[in-house]
């Protein structure tokens, strides 16, 4: 099985994608206009990220340059594990977490858990990248995602 660093870039599209949906979800059954102002912030942050990873595929050298060379299968292990949603499922909607009566703290929470999810994904297909220019990138984003942590752990100490 090989993979390469666009569809990589493919799927943290997804996650932002994903994450915006559930911010906007969150935020449609908040009921106080602070955390609905803030959930919204969050989705188009979220929306931003897509963007900042799309610039960054489109900067990649063309996928069929660079598979990953995985002898061990270890790269086919981690993406079966991640395909079949014990690692972090893309295909699933975080949006079916809101049952629409959380609290603000609540959903922050709920959001650094996805947060962490995708980095510990990122974490792993770094582990098993070959070409420099690509694990420059994987850091690159799993910066961006330590970002969101990092912002969501500051929006949550102000509610608590």
């Amino acid at each position: 099985m090989n993979f390469n660093i666009d569809e990589v870039f493919e799927i943290a599209e997804q996650i932002e994608r994903n994450g915006a949906r559930f911010y906007r979800k969150a935020a449609k059954n908040s009921q106080e206009f602070e955390h609905k102002r803030l959930l919204l912030e969050l989705a188009e942050i979220e929306d931003q990220h897509e963007k900042v990873f799309s610039r960054m595929r489109a900067k990649v050298k063309h996928p069929e340059q660079n598979p990953v060379f995985d002898p061990n299968h270890e790269a086919a292990v981690f993406l079966q594990a991640f395909a079949g949603g014990f690692v972090f499922d893309v295909n699933s909607d975080p949006v079916d977490l809101l049952k629409g009566k959380e609290t603000i703290t609540e959903i922050l929470h709920l959001a650094i858990g996805l947060e962490k999810d995708s980095i510990v994904f990122y974490l792993g297909i770094e582990k098993i990248l070959l070409d420099d220019a690509e694990i420059r990138h994987m850091r690159a984003i799993i910066k961006e995602e330590m970002g969101h942590i990092t912002l969501l752990g500051q929006k949550l100490a102000e509610f608590v």
